[in-house]
């Protein structure tokens, strides 16, 4: 048998216990040193994408890589561009294909406004288009009017290297032969003149290779002229202004056109911010602009 001394020890003793047992389960356990939780990263929302049909010329220069990257940074929108001639980009809105347009060719994009293809036409920049050709001038074409160059050309046969794409420079060329009073060459009666069906680039290394004549916008030859043998020879004629507009495809037509992001691009476009990219670009590389910004110093 147990004292009452002993007994009274022991209870005091499994009490103890008990406490100890008790305060340890309640107390929040200490971390190991070392394993730290790690963060949970805020999912990043997937950016929305939009499709613009654009002119070979805006897109061989670098201008729309150069003025369409802080709006996508900024809008989380990424822009997916379809260079081409303005009479396919035009098509290419008239179905749908694509959100947005960036154009220069007046006479199509005024009958696709009236047809009712597209919403919001704005007219953004101008550049000029030029006619360049050997540094020889075998047609004698420096210091005439663009008509009277292009009469030279025909008259002396000499080599013409044309787009022949439906482009805005394509239909400027038409428009000009048609001022002259001459048949329009082709390629087929005609064994001087030359289509290409390719972008202002393209044609530009082709018309050096043949050491021909070809009308350009003044943009795309400057970007390329580091690479040709080609001069200027004409330029600073009244008809040689080369208009470019932004246009939003009619979302009543296509009801999958993001007209809302489109929109919010054209305001971008007519900032004041923005203009003074396009009046500024190419001034550093090359000396002059490569483009006119149409909206600068004007309330949108």
């Amino acid at each position: 048998m147990f004292s009452n001394k002993r007994m009274a020890v022991l209870f005091i003793a499994v009490v103890a216990i008990a406490m100890i047992v008790t305060i340890s389960g309640c107390t929040t356990p200490t971390p190991t040193p070392g394993a730290t939780a790690t963060p949970i990263a805020s999912p990043t929302a997937v950016p929305q994408t939009i499709k613009l049909a654009t002119t070979t010329s805006v897109y061989d220069t670098g201008l729309l890589d150069y003025v369409l990257a802080p709006f996508e940074q900024e809008n989380n929108v990424e822009i997916q561009i379809l260079s081409r001639g303005s009479g396919e980009a035009l098509k290419l809105g008239e179905t749908g294909d694509v959100d947005f347009l960036i154009v220069h060719s007046p006479a199509a994009e005024q009958k696709f406004m009236d047809a009712g293809h597209g919403w919001n036409r704005t007219q953004f920049a101008h550049n000029f288009f030029v006619i360049v050709g050997p540094e020889n001038d075998p047609a004698g074409i420096k210091g005439a009017s663009a008509t009277e160059a292009f009469k030279k050309i025909y008259e002396s046969q000499s080599t013409f290297v044309s787009r022949g794409d439906n482009s805005g420079t394509a239909n400027k060329e038409s428009e000009l032969w048609n001022k002259t009073g001459l048949e329009k060459p082709s390629d087929a009666s005609m064994t001087w003149y030359k289509s290409t069906g390719m972008g202002m680039a393209d044609t530009l290394r082709m018309a050096d290779q043949l050491q021909g004549y070809t009308l350009s916008d003044k943009g795309t030859y400057l970007k390329n002229q580091k690479n040709l043998s080609l001069v200027i020879l004409m330029e600073d004629d009244p008809d040689m202004i080369n208009k470019y507009s932004i246009i939003a495809v009619n979302q009543t037509e296509h009801p999958h056109v993001n007209y809302a992001m489109v929109s919010k691009l054209i305001d971008y476009f007519q900032s004041q911010e923005t203009q003074l990219m396009i009046d500024n670009y190419g001034v550093d590389q090359y000396g002059q602009r490569l483009f006119y910004a149409d909206l600068l110093n004007q309330t949108p």
